[in-house]
């Protein structure tokens, strides 16, 4: 079996664990950004397989030029996302963060 038998290529920024929706990004962020072992990942996501953790880890490892820069996309792309949420929060969320903060000053 290929390394690359272990993912779905959808796009060069959509690239997934072959059967299931569970993107590369989502291993690769526990394993750089907070140095968990493979075996921790596993126990956060236990309906993964440890095969599967070793392969993106070593998808990684063997091209880091190009899956850092699919990293910085994928980061950069969320903390957009997020910006844009804010600058535009839905009538619920800013009823939830006021009644958060009513419930903060109580206590």
């Amino acid at each position: 079996m290929k390394l690359e038998d272990y993912f779905t290529f959808l796009n060069p920024n959509d690239i997934r664990l072959k059967g299931t929706r569970v993107g590369i990004e989502i291993i690769l962020y526990e394993y750089i950004y907070e140095h968990r072992s493979p075996e921790a990942i596993f126990e956060l996501y236990p309906n993964l397989k440890l095969e599967q953790i070793y392969a993106t880890i070593l998808y990684f490892l063997s091209d880091r030029e190009k899956i850092t820069q699919y990293m910085a996309d994928w980061l950069k792309y969320c903390q957009e996302s997020e910006r844009k949420y804010e600058e535009n929060l839905p009538d619920h969320a800013i009823r939830f963060r006021k009644l958060k903060e009513e419930m903060r000053i109580i206590r």
